[in-house]
């Protein structure tokens, strides 16, 4: 998995757009961030819920570890993109949407 091929998952949600946050690329929908890439070139992040990070952990646990402090022990979850493939990123990117999107704009998708 690359950063483009990254980017190019995280745009294909609806009401999705690319911005900037600490001088590295974020995705948001209705104005609120819900992945990241970076600061690291082979990293991206995904703001999951807890128990959502853990499931991950559990089935893909070299592609998949808590953030460091506070925001990995509420759910933001580092996905190491050259260890991982698209169908998890997709799932990670999906769930970090849906927790993340206005509740009109989750029923589009």
């Amino acid at each position: 998995m690359t950063a483009d091929e990254f980017r190019e998952i995280a745009l294909s949600f609806p009401e999705t757009e690319e911005c900037s946050h600490m001088d590295h690329p974020d995705f948001r929908v209705g104005g609120k961030i819900f992945a990241t890439l970076g600061p690291k070139l082979d990293w991206g992040m995904a703001k999951l819920t807890p128990a959502q990070q853990q499931d991950l952990l559990r089935m893909e646990p070299a592609s998949f570890k808590p953030a460091a402090g506070k925001w990995g022990e509420s759910g933001a979850t580092i996905i190491a993109l050259a260890e991982t493939n698209e169908d998890a990123v997709k799932q990670a990117l999906n769930l970090a949407w849906h927790n993340t999107a206005p509740k009109k704009v989750t029923t589009i998708r």
